[in-house]
């Protein structure tokens, strides 16, 4: 039994995989389960090619990027690495998921724990691609929702710069950064010194999958039991639910709130169900709530954050994030 049981720990991602898939199969014998079969597919259907990037990403960032680059970037406790971070989020393409990859493989590589809240919290809601579709679906009130992302990032990552000083959340081990080092020198010495040539392309392709597959057993764990516990909501949780909750009102933030904890899955996923709420109800400050919110209080995020940073930095999380998004939901409401 015990020798199961460690199976299942060392290998609980393919264990879950397996329950899931034995759900959906059993869902062609049981239509009571058709509705979770028909959720999942349009849960995996959405979000499957940013879990794929952001662990090919994680990869082409474990081969290529030396910690010394991270170090000076993102390693050193001053207030414009946190800048840096939020920055960088805003300018990946991948969703939620994807990100928590990246995320992750930036702390592997020396981020610090501020740098990587401030990289997860500004990117999902305020990534260049996203920007368009928000755009799309809210008109100028998409400036709303990308300024508020940047702005709740920035000031999470100099609270948990705080935090760390305090030694309150886990700081890590990484060095604070080279000031004798140059990312423009890194750069030019290790072009100059590459081989290219075909065994130098293979190998370049195999550390690159070793390094993805290592991430992907880090994180795919928390991404498959998210993916699962979304599709049973969206299965079996009335739609009139959500527009019949979620007025302009603190008490229909709060269900927001409560239900972005839940539901959350992808940011391009979720934008659509946003607009949903603002159609129906015209509450702008609904809609950042359930964006937002879901990243904050992710059990996804928090489960990774708590298994490869810290419990403290991963339970600061929603204590730091929460009172800004539901203040910025009242004043969107009160004033847009």
């Amino acid at each position: 039994m015990t020798s199961f049981a460690q199976w299942i720990k060392a290998h609980r991602a393919w264990a879950l995989a397996g329950i899931l898939g034995g759900l959906v199969l059993l869902s062609f014998a049981a239509p009571l389960l058709e509705p979770f079969r028909h959720s999942l597919a349009e849960y995996i259907g959405t979000i499957w090619w940013a879990i794929l990037l952001g662990l090919l990403i994680g990869g082409v960032i474990d081969r290529y990027v030396p910690d010394e680059m991270i170090g000076h970037l993102l390693a050193r406790r001053r207030k414009r690495t946190v800048l840096h971070a939020a920055l960088l989020g805003f300018l990946l393409s991948a969703c939620s998921h994807g990100i928590l990859a990246l995320g992750m493989e930036l702390h592997k590589k020396g981020a610090s724990t501020s740098s990587v809240i401030a990289f997860l919290m500004a990117s999902p809601w305020a990534n260049l691609p996203l920007t368009i579709m928000l755009f799309g679906f809210f008109g100028a009130g998409a400036l709303f929702i990308i300024l508020a992302a940047l702005g709740v990032g920035i000031t999470t990552g100099y609270t948990y710069q705080f935090l760390e000083k305090k030694e309150w959340v886990e700081c890590g081990k990484a060095p604070d950064g080279n000031d004798a080092y140059s990312i423009k020198t890194d750069i030019q010495t290790r072009w100059s010194s590459y081989s290219f040539s075909a065994g130098q392309l293979k190998r370049d392709v195999n550390d690159i999958w070793h390094g993805a597959v290592s991430l992907g057993g880090m994180v795919m764990w928390w991404i498959l039991l998210g993916i699962g516990i979304a599709s049973l909501v969206g299965a079996y949780v009335p739609q009139d639910f959500f527009q019949n909750w979620m007025g302009a009102s603190i008490l229909g933030l709060l269900v927001t709130l409560a239900v972005a904890t839940i539901i959350e899955v992808c940011s391009e996923g979720s934008a659509p169900m946003a607009f949903e709420i603002f159609r129906q109800t015209g509450a702008l400050g609904n809609s950042y709530v359930f964006l937002m919110a879901g990243v904050a209080t992710d059990y996804t995020e928090i489960g990774l954050i708590w298994s490869n940073i810290g419990k403290r930095a991963a339970l600061f999380l929603p204590l730091v994030t929460v009172p800004q998004i539901i203040l910025l939901g009242w004043l969107a409401n009160v004033w847009l």
